[in-house]
């Protein structure tokens, strides 16, 4: 994904993305997921992703609602050149201002000044 609008949020442990028809799979004995990303003025940059699993956990939402969900990791790049792993839950978050929260975790390696 070239560019995506992200809400950082200390308060969240987890980072989460907005995605839809979520699938697990098994492929050369990987789990692996394809999901849809729909982001961008009238969801112009949409596509199909596939990732290879990292973990299925349990995440509580701010609703205080418990939900399994798929964990990849990905490299987060920021502008400026700036860029690590993360770990990252798949969800949907179709009425969030944001398609993509960035939890602490994801920030902890982050040589922000």
């Amino acid at each position: 994904i070239g560019a995506i609008r992200a809400k950082v949020d200390t308060g969240a442990r987890s980072s989460s993305l907005h995605v839809r028809e979520q699938e697990v799979f098994e492929r050369d004995g990987r789990t692996m997921v394809r999901f849809l990303i729909e982001h961008g003025v009238d969801d112009a940059l949409s596509g199909h992703v596939e990732a290879e699993v990292a973990d299925q956990r349990d995440v509580t939402d701010s609703g205080g609602r418990k939900e399994k969900r798929v964990f990849i990791r990905t490299l987060l790049q920021l502008p400026g050149g700036q860029s690590w792993p993360i770990e990252i839950n798949l969800t949907e978050r179709r009425n969030m201002a944001f398609p993509m929260l960035l939890g602490r975790s994801a920030m902890r390696r982050c040589s922000c000044p």
